[in-house]
């Protein structure tokens, strides 16, 4: 019975640490996304754009999934005149969560 015992807790460890490493990729592809948003539509630089970037990361807590993201970075770009696809943008945002697990995984 103890191997069985053994087996399951490294399966919830290894569960554990596969969402720990999802939640700070998701928060890394976010800070990103802002960046990137900041550089190419809002034309914002320096503090202004470490600011944008870590609402972008504070958008993401209001729901489950990207959608809170998704819907405040279009509102964002609208609001200053530009024009940014939900397609675009989910496919940015999958470019960069490649990204931030590749930087995450280095980092550990």
């Amino acid at each position: 019975m103890s191997g069985f015992d053994d087996r399951e807790k490294a399966q919830e460890n290894k569960s554990a640490h596969d969402a720990e490493l999802l939640f700070k990729a998701t928060a890394r592809r976010n800070r990103l996304l802002g960046e990137w948003v900041a550089d190419e539509f809002l034309g914002l630089s320096g503090d202004a754009r470490s600011a944008f970037a870590k609402e972008v990361v504070a958008a993401d807590f209001d729901r489950p999934g990207d959608d809170d993201v998704v819907e405040f970075v279009i509102g964002k770009v609208s609001a200053a005149g530009g024009e940014l696809s939900d397609a675009r943008l989910r496919h940015k945002m999958n470019e960069l969560l490649v990204q931030a697990t590749a930087q995450i995984s280095s980092d550990s």
